[in-house]
Formats: C-alpha cells, sequence, structure tokens
C-alpha cells in the first residue's frame, strides 16, 4: 500500500538538483544536511535526486526492505538504517522489484551485492560497502518512520541528492530556498571561472591578495 502522505516532487525540481550536484547544494544549504562521506555509489556515475521513503533494518535483516517496497511511493529512494552492518541486504532481485515498484534509486549504510547487475542495470545504489553474505527476514524496526541516517535526521517526504561528490538530505522545507540559493552560487562561480580562464588570480577574485607576501 503507498503512502498517500508523500508528494514526489516535480521533474523540474529534480531536473534542478542535479544538474547543481551536491556540493554546490550543500554549500547553498547552510544546513548539516551531509551524510556520512563514507556511503558511496556502488558504479561510476550514479546519481539519484528524489523524495526520501526511510526504513530501519535489523543486523543482518532485510525484511523491512521488501514490505517498503509496497509502500513507497512511486518516484521515490529508499534510505534504509541499518546500523552499519555489512550484508548483502540489496542485490539484482531487488533491483528487478524496485525497478518495476516505480523506486529510483537506494541509499543504505550497510551493504549490497551483485554489484555487475546493478551497473549493468544502470540502477543507482549508495553503500557503506559490498558484502556477498546473504541476510533473513525475521523483524522489522520501522519502515516509513523517521530516523538518522549517517548524521542526518530524515523523514518521509524529505529530498536527497546523491552523486559521486556524496549524499545529502534537504527538509521539505529547505528545498527550493536551497535550489534558488544554489543557481545564484553557481552563476556567481561561472563568471569567477570565466576570469580565472582570463589570467585573474583566485586570491585577487576571493579579496585574498593580503596573504601574497605573508604565506
Amino acid at each position: 500500500m503507498t503512502s498517500p502522505l508523500l508528494r514526489v516532487l516535480p521533474e523540474d525540481t529534480i531536473a534542478r538538483a542535479r544538474l547543481l550536484g551536491t556540493s554546490t547544494l550543500f554549500e547553498a544549504s547552510g544546513l548539516p544536511c551531509s551524510v556520512d562521506p563514507s556511503i558511496r555509489p556502488v558504479w561510476p556515475g550514479a546519481a539519484i535526486a528524489a523524495t526520501v521513503y526511510p526504513l530501519a533494518c535489523s543486523p543482518g535483516d532485510n525484511l523491512a526492505i521488501h514490505i517498503a517496497m509496497e509502500r513507497a511511493p512511486r518516484g521515490s529512494v529508499l534510505v534504509v538504517a541499518t546500523g552499519n552492518y555489512l550484508a548483502g541486504y540489496w542485490g539484482e532481485v531487488l533491483t528487478v522489484a524496485a525497478e518495476a515498484a516505480g523506486i529510483v534509486g537506494l541509499v543504505i549504510d550497510g551493504g549490497v551485492r551483485d554489484i555487475s547487475a546493478l551497473a549493468a542495470r544502470r540502477f543507482p545504489v549508495f553503500s557503506r560497502g559490498i558484502s556477498m553474505r546473504g541476510t533473513v527476514k525475521a523483524s522489522v524496526p520501522s519502515v516509513g518512520a523517521p530516523l538518522f541516517f549517517g548524521g542526518v535526521p530524515v523523514a518521509a517526504g524529505d529530498f536527497l541528492v546523491a552523486d559521486e561528490d556524496g549524499v545529502l538530505i534537504l527538509p521539505q522545507g529547505a528545498v527550493e530556498r536551497t535550489l534558488a540559493d544554489g543557481e545564484a552560487r553557481a552563476e556567481k562561480e561561472k563568471v569567477m571561472m570565466e576570469k580565472l580562464a582570463n589570467g585573474e588570480t583566485s586570491l585577487e577574485l576571493l579579496g585574498l591578495s593580503a596573504w601574497r607576501n605573508n604565506a
């Protein structure tokens, strides 16, 4: 059953976030929204921008993921807290199920497996590690409830952006402001890079010229 309370963000919002990327959005946000940097893409070029659906798994137990697959809205990303336990919570079978359910990605502080298949299917997954060890299906700590993930509070409906620079999670109420500030920052950096290409220095442009004689 899909939750009626979650709203998947418009495609325009998703496209703007992907274009800006996590580093620009993080600097623009002014928020402690950066997830533990040890959570990395499992294949090069993976990227996600989507509404969050959070859940928690017991160590070595992925039953909550199977339940979440039926409840998460189409277009959302699963954010899975495992207590940093490395096991193969996710692989090719769940990827095929996720694609059919309209889930657009996975971010997990545990492990995943079947990496070649995930890369071949271009399904974006970010994890703490890779493990061939399977899981049991015996307990469900939480599905859809707020939690802390990688040092960041997360709730259903928050906005996650992930790329090769890392993962960030923005509260719903901060999304539009962060995008606008990020676009302004990106435009400012574009002008700066044009000046750098024309011979001006970063010390001059950043007002740091006084350090020339002090270093």
